[in-house]
């Protein structure tokens, strides 16, 4: 079985198995949601203030869902040691990850837009003349924030103190994605109508990280998914 079959084969069994339960997407759109209207109400910003501060606290939230939904993405296969059975069949182990890594990327992209609305409204931010620029920049940053996520739950499912291993594994890794997203958003919404070429240097970091990062994992695959 080739790499892309393997993967498409994961993304529609993680797809089923969500969409069949809806607890994931449920709860973590809730969390973030509640995280959000709480930042609205406890910094009760002006305009000005939500251009500069708002995209801060909305990739904040951005990364606590996914915390939360990535640290689930490897242990629902703990359970009748579906992983095992899945490193016996004859696929590319990279093939498993890629698969991982495309369902926690549409994942956390579907509760993004949905709350990116709610956020504007909250906020008094105008997106509708920069949707593009703001799309573009939530694709980039959740493909490294699911790219590496999974990645890192694929290592924490494997130890002990995996709920506190995650996290720490994660955020170091993490930090110049939520800079580089959070900047370039900074810069989208402080002058919708003159945008400088600052967000496009922020978009290349992104772009650049996003690539080394799934071909390391790519190299290292094999090795991910070992006991």
């Amino acid at each position: 079985m080739t790499l892309t079959r393997a993967a498409g084969v994961i993304l529609a069994k993680e797809l089923r198995t969500e969409f069949r339960s809806r607890q994931l997407l449920g709860t973590t759109a809730v969390f973030v949601l509640i995280v959000i209207v709480l930042f609205s109400f406890t910094f009760n910003p002006t305009s000005d203030e939500a251009r500069r501060f708002g995209p801060g606290l909305l990739w904040l939230a951005f990364l606590f869902a996914g915390s939360l939904m990535l640290q689930s993405s490897f242990l629902r296969e703990q359970t009748n040691d579906t992983l095992a059975a899945l490193r016996l069949a004859p696929i590319e182990p990279f093939g498993i990850i890629a698969g991982k890594m495309a369902a926690n990327f549409l994942f956390l992209l579907l509760v993004e837009i949905i709350l990116l609305p709610i956020f504007a409204a909250l906020y008094n931010v105008a997106i509708l003349p920069v949707l593009g620029q703001l799309l573009t920049i939530l694709i980039l940053g959740t493909v490294g924030l699911a790219s590496t996520g999974t990645v890192f739950s694929a290592i924490a499912a494997q130890a002990r103190l995996r709920e506190l291993l995650l996290p720490l594994l994660l955020l170091p890794v993490l930090a110049p994605v939520l800079i580089a997203s959070t900047e370039a958003t900074i810069d989208v919404l402080r002058d919708p109508g003159q945008l400088s070429r600052v967000w496009l240097t922020w978009l290349a970091f992104l772009a650049c990280f996003d690539v080394i990062f799934l071909t390391a994992a790519w190299m290292v695959g094999e090795y991910l998914l070992e006991e």
